[in-house]
């Protein structure tokens, strides 16, 4: 009997309450795909719907809010709990609260972020210059629209601009807001979305509104003449430079400098910092200053603290006795966020593209878009009047007899026919019919037909002058000034930044006094360090060194030298002899590529100290080439630490040698024993820190250099035996009784 024949079934997967199929699957996915499908539509979601600003000044979460607060009727006296406001928004935003509140409060008053705020707060906002200072929850503050807001708001039921439906198609809301001023460069705003960031300043409302007056009448104005810098909210010190503002001001982009204002109480010896840049906080600055004290970097503060109250930001700094308060300031904006640089970035959406633009380029599109507000807005007023002409039109001719009309009505058997009838009896349209046959009874009397009647003159007027404004772009234009002059009268404020000039600022070049006395410095293979003054040098013993250590370089100078440390790794890490601690022989020294913070596995291999940065630093690789640096190479205007490239890093490197001039010899030993002495003038200097140099000796195969000295008096019994030609040279074998003398 034949066997019936099985195939072998996969197991199904288990019913397991909560399984789901594939979980756990590893699946293969191309990345392009990946980023066009998901990456790509959360970017541009970002650029356009949440980090950029556009041409109103706002972002979508700003714009969305404060609608919500306009159709909440907030415009007036009454202020309604945040809370509140915020749950209404959702129905615009579909975020959390949270971020819907936090938006809010960047937006107010008593938030302090912004120099026109829009949100009329009450209650615990906290402070944009204080990062530990929290606002109070939702529900125990209270808000409403800034009366400044009946300018965002102006006739946006005229449609003067574009609405669109919520995320759920259950509202309306405007894509802009017919801002009837430049918001968008009153307010600071700033934000970073996906490949590109926005970051505008702030400007006072007066002269961003006299700078666009301007431009509307002339296209070439001057804005420099009256836009004449940002204005910030913290009001910090602008330090103007002239070129640096032009920059700004023509492309967009630029880095204007910040710096906290004070006073100088004489009674109390401490200073007062009432002011400080937008870009940074008073807790920041506190901890700066309290870790330069600590590092010793700053020894005439003897306390300093927070006293921000109800009248606004204040750090005091005490001082110790005799300090100048000014040269200390001076010291604190150099090595503190007090001052600070606020980086321009103009990104704005226009038209759904985000631009960099300058600050005309700005204002003109800013113009454009009101022109068009101011146009819709015309039409809009012109189409209501019409309307009501013609009604007017149909009522006057009512006026001719009443009592017809009344007949008409009354012998009109079928309600539907009363329209049709009216049409018939006096030669008016059906919207004419219409609105008189709706006249109620108390009104079919000659006195009130005739108020009507005599609306329509000035109705024609009006219509003939909207007319007028429609056809003429320079009535919309001076229409537009009009309300700029009007704005800037009612809401102006005086400037918060004070301006101080870049070439009027004195800067204390003088560093802090330093004690200058001679000192002997010394450096061992181990990369250790000391510095021993000659009292000390001659009343100590022996060095003490780690085990297999030796002293590499012995040099006396002074207190105020600088020192170069050359790694094993191309950099070279600059510092001063008066940073070390005087020490003695007894101890090990201070281990460098932990004092100068070296990268890891980073050694310290040569020193040399200078005042002038006059010499030449060579540097002998293994292959035998010498490359020739003047020390003038690594000096550098910016107290720079460490430098990059210091010297190549082509071939191994067997040596560093200093000539304080170009008249030295130099001894070369390579691994087969011979031995090299050249000239330095010999080798031409070369400006590159990191050139290769040239070949000085030659190398038999399997043999390098292994180290290089200056030629000193009585090294060699012989110094010309070894003295090369011409170079690159192969060097001479030492006789049998100077073997012993070059083997350094």
């Amino acid at each position: 009997m034949a066997r019936k024949k099985t195939t072998k079934k996969t197991p199904a997967a288990p019913k397991i309450q909560g399984y789901i199929a594939g979980a756990g699957e590893i699946v293969e996915e191309k990345i392009v795909s990946t980023l066009e499908e998901n990456f790509m539509p959360y970017a541009m979601s970002i650029i356009l719907s949440r980090a950029i600003p556009e041409i109103d000044g706002f972002k979508p979460s700003h714009r969305k809010l404060l609608y919500t607060m306009y159709k909440m009727g907030l415009l007036g006296p009454t202020r309604t709990k945040s809370a509140n406001i915020v749950g209404q928004t959702m129905k615009l935003n579909p975020h959390g609260d949270a971020a819907i509140y936090d938006t809010m409060v960047r937006l107010s008053r008593g938030y302090e972020a912004l120099l026109h705020p829009f949100v009329d707060s009450k209650g615990n906002f906290g402070k944009f210059y204080s990062r530990d200072m929290a606002w109070a929850a939702s529900r125990y503050t209270e808000a409403k629209l800034d009366p400044i807001c009946n300018e965002l708001f102006r006739d946006i039921d005229k449609d003067t601009v574009d609405f669109v439906d919520n995320y759920d198609n259950t509202m309306k809301e405007p894509t802009l807001l017919p801002a009837a001023f430049p918001s968008v460069l009153v307010n600071a705003n700033t934000g970073i979305a996906v490949g590109m960031a926005s970051s505008i300043c702030s400007f006072n409302l007066s002269e961003v509104c006299q700078t666009t007056i301007g431009l509307l009448r002339d296209p070439d104005f001057d804005i420099m003449s009256t836009l004449i810098a940002p204005d910030f909210t913290g009001g910090a010190q602008i330090i103007y430079d002239k070129k640096v503002m032009q920059s700004v001001y023509d492309t967009g982009r630029g880095s204007i400098r910040l710096r906290g204002r004070y006073t100088y109480d004489k009674f109390a010896n401490c200073i007062d910092v009432l002011s400080i840049p937008q870009t940074t906080t008073s807790e920041a600055i506190i901890e700066k200053v309290i870790d330069l004290v600590k590092a010793g970097k700053i020894k005439e503060i003897s306390d300093i603290r927070d006293e921000t109250g109800i009248d606004g930001l204040k750090i005091t700094i005490d001082l110790k006795r005799g300090v100048n308060p000014d040269k200390l300031m001076t010291k604190l904006y150099k090595m503190t966020p007090l001052e600070d640089s606020f980086a321009c970035n103009f990104n704005v959406l226009i038209a759904g593209t985000p631009k960099v633009l300058g600050v005309r380029e700005l204002l003109n599109e800013w113009s454009a878009f009101r022109i068009e507000c101011v146009k819709r807005r015309t039409y809009f007023d012109l189409h209501k009047k019409q309307d009501r002409l013609h009604l007017l039109r149909g009522l006057e001719k009512i006026l001719l007899d009443i009592d017809k009309a009344i007949k008409i009505i009354r012998n009109t058997e079928e309600e539907a026919m009363v329209i049709p009838n009216l049409m018939e009896g006096f030669g008016i349209d059906e919207i004419q019919a219409e609105y008189v046959a709706e006249i109620k009874l108390r009104h079919l009397n000659r006195e009130y037909i005739l108020k009507r009647t005599d609306d329509i003159s000035q109705l024609e007027k009006d219509i003939a002058e909207l007319e007028a404004i429609l056809a003429s772009k320079t009535k919309i234009k001076n229409i537009i000034i009009r309300e700029l002059s009007e704005i800037a009268e009612k809401y102006g404020q005086p400037r918060k930044s004070m301006i101080i000039y870049a070439d009027d600022i004195v800067e204390d070049e003088s560093e802090e006094e330093v004690p200058n006395y001679a000192v002997n410095l010394f450096f061992t293979k181990e990369g250790y360090f000391k510095k021993i003054t000659p009292l000390s040098l001659r009343m100590s013993g022996e060095h003490k060194l780690k085990d297999g250590d030796e002293i590499s370089e012995h040099f006396e100078t002074t207190n105020n030298t600088d020192i170069i440390f050359f790694s094993d790794k191309c950099s070279a890490y600059k510092t001063k002899a008066q940073n070390f601690s005087d020490t003695k022989t007894s101890v090990l020294g201070e281990y460098i590529p932990s004092k100068l913070s070296f990268e890891e596995g980073e050694n310290a291999v040569y020193m040399i100290p200078t005042k002038d940065y006059k010499g030449f630093v060579f540097f002998v690789f293994e292959s035998g080439k010498v490359a020739k640096v003047p020390l003038e190479a690594y000096s550098t205007k910016t107290n720079r630490k460490k430098l990059a490239n210091a010297y190549s890093d082509k071939e191994p490197l067997a040596a560093i040698c200093y000539s304080p001039d170009d008249e030295c010899d130099i001894v070369l030993l390579s691994s087969s024993g011979r031995a090299l002495i050249f000239r330095s003038s010999d080798l031409l200097a070369k400006t590159t820190r990191s050139t290769q140099g040239v070949a000085v000796m030659k190398q038999k195969k399997g043999h390098r250099v292994i180290s290089a000295q200056i030629l000193t008096e009585g090294m060699f019994a012989d110094p010309d035996r070894y003295r090369a030609k011409n170079i690159p040279s192969m060097g001479q074998l030492p006789k049998s009784d100077e073997s012993e003398q070059i083997t350094f």
